[in-house]
């Protein structure tokens, strides 16, 4: 059956393949409203007043333009998280990396072509902690019309969040400022936290379906700083994509996913003519609860033909997996298996022209003099790459790309080492207070690779405070997960683990919390590609990089020049 699917995807590639690409363009508004949450009404960001915002929907080969119109009293940029950028890293969108940030009553138009990728992943603001609230579905149809597994009756975007109650830019800027952590107050679906939370019955997601179709998740964990467990009741997934590349279909009833990370699942409503809860939990190793939200957000199925009558019933719940169940959760991730032939498959580069073992560190930073701090030991939080704790370029005049592009110095340097400067039992909880590797440096550092090469990275998990699991994610390219496990990585021993046939491809990894993970890419896209952890926290206290691809040798395989209206510093 897979093969025919497949051959009548490549049959049918054949004749539309002619089709001539759209453009689709839209026009953001990024502006306050005011909304009402667990009792509470709150002012937050929004995208054309929308909580979650627009869902935008293209087909592969489109382009791509977005005017961004800032009326927020914020600084302002938008990523378009697992959009590849092929030459057009300028729309990127990461603060002070690609771009400088769009001024309040100013405004920018993203342009970019959408290449070689179907499936679902999104948008999300990338200055300050405005993701929050702003950020939204991104689904790329194939052009053909044809997924290598049945057609789906509808599509449904869902969206995992997270709710603070309060302004979140005003939260983090004091929590930065004290070096404290703030959880959030509940997990959402779709923007509502469901009907666990006060003033909050009417605020839950309903999916009315009808029984014997088949409907696709289209699933985002948008949330701040947790994995999330996934359940709805009585029925079974079957996941056919994650992070816009197609999968061997992989059938469960949990599903865990990362911040960053999405998931296209196939959910056929076969059971009987009821209701049944969804629901979404954390998975968190590392924390004890006080410092995570340990909520429960639900949202609820319907099946078509549930009537009055039947309402009184209440639905039933699936029962979730404990928030520490990491059994579960290393499951699912090591079981996916990349769909080899698939539209846009790229097998596994073979030959490795740079290798890297990035070590990540939750650290901490020294208390200012006079200060007040509230983190461990009166310090503040702080977090590292191979010991070094990353710092955005701000009030230099410059984004990081730009300096590249024109040869600026003094914006960042190039020397981010390959390996981490000191060697030590990375995993073992013995050396969780170790003050020698406990305060990293804060600096400013890439890694420069040549156009076209192959780099291998092992990004090693370490138990300095504690250890977590930390979803890594790389900006413009998408990589092959070779392989993950636990404790130290040992190369001789784990090399034989590599999966180099049918490996899952990602552009966010979820790095074991005491483990490792191994991922290979080909750098054939010039540009500065931001690097760092998805947990928004760790990301703010420097858990960061970035690799500065140089431009091909020749003007089809380099970077163009910058936009005439890329916002100024």
């Amino acid at each position: 059956m897979k093969l025919l699917v497949l051959f009548a995807w490549a049959s049918a590639l054949l004749v539309f393949s002619l089709a001539s690409a759209a453009t689709v363009e839209h026009t953001f508004t990024v502006q306050n409203k005011a909304i009402k949450r667990l009792c509470n009404e709150r002012v937050i960001v929004t995208v054309n007043g929308l909580y979650p915002g627009p869902t935008i929907e293209v087909q592969e080969g489109d382009a791509v333009i977005i005017h961004l119109v800032n009326k927020s009293p914020y600084n302002i940029t938008i990523h378009w998280h697992g959009i590849f950028q092929l030459f057009s890293a300028w729309a990127d969108g990461p603060e002070y990396i690609t771009q400088c940030a769009i001024r309040p009553q100013h405004s920018y138009t993203y342009k970019f072509n959408v290449i070689k990728q179907e499936g679902t992943v999104w948008w999300h603001a990338h200055a300050s902690v405005l993701r929050a609230t702003v950020h939204g579905a991104f689904i790329i149809h194939p052009r053909s019309g044809y997924f290598p597994f049945p057609k789906p009756y509808k599509h449904v975007p869902l969206i995992l969040g997270d709710w603070y109650d309060g302004n979140v830019v005003d939260i983090y800027n004091l929590i930065l400022a004290n070096g404290a952590v703030r959880v959030s107050d509940a997990f959402t679906i779709n923007g509502l936290p469901g009907d666990l939370f006060n003033c909050s019955k009417h605020q839950t997601f309903k999916l009315k379906v009808r029984q014997g179709k088949t409907y696709m998740l289209r699933m985002i964990n948008a949330a701040f700083n947790n994995n999330l467990f996934f359940k709805i009741a009585n029925h079974k997934f079957t996941v056919v994509a994650m992070d816009a590349s197609y999968i061997e279909q992989y059938v469960t009833d949990v599903i865990t996913i990362a911040p960053g990370q999405t998931a296209d699942v196939l959910l056929k409503a076969d059971q009987p003519i009821g209701s049944y809860y969804m629901a979404a939990s954390p998975y968190v190793v590392g924390q004890p609860s006080p410092l995570f939200d340990n909520t429960t957000t639900r949202g609820i199925v319907v099946y078509e033909g549930y009537t009055s009558t039947l309402k009184a019933s209440k639905p039933i719940m699936p029962i979730l997996p404990p928030f520490n169940d990491t059994p579960i959760a290393n499951t699912f991730f090591t079981g996916i298996k990349g769909l080899v032939g698939a539209p846009h498959w790229v097998p596994v580069p073979l030959e490795v022209d740079e290798q890297m073992l990035i070590t990540i560190s939750i650290n901490l930073e020294r208390c200012p003099k006079n200060g007040t701090c509230l983190g461990l030991f009166q310090e503040k939080f702080s977090a590292s790459m191979n010991n070094e704790s990353f710092v955005h370029p701000v009030g230099k005049g410059y984004s990081m790309l730009e300096a590249s592009f024109y040869n600026v110095s003094g914006v960042y340097s190039t020397d981010f080492p390959n390996y981490p400067p000191v060697e030590f039992d990375y995993t073992s909880p013995k050396n969780a207070l170790d003050f020698s590797v406990m305060f990293a440096p804060k600096s400013t550092k890439v890694k420069k690779l040549k156009f076209n090469s192959t780099v291998e990275v092992v990004f090693q998990n370490t138990a300095i405070l504690n250890p977590q699991s930390h979803p890594m994610h790389l900006h413009g390219f998408s990589f092959h997960v070779l392989a993950q496990g636990f404790g130290n990585y040992n190369a001789t021993k784990d090399r034989v683990k590599f999966n180099l046939v049918n490996p899952q491809i990602r552009n966010t990894i979820a790095v074991p919390a005491g483990g490792w993970a191994v991922i290979r890419f080909q750098a054939n896209n010039p540009g500065m590609w931001f690097v760092h952890c998805h947990v928004d926290d760790h990301m703010l206290w420097g858990l960061d990089m970035a690799f500065e691809v140089e431009s091909g040798p020749t003007s089809s395989t380099s970077l163009p020049p910058p936009p005439a209206d890329l916002p100024e510093c």
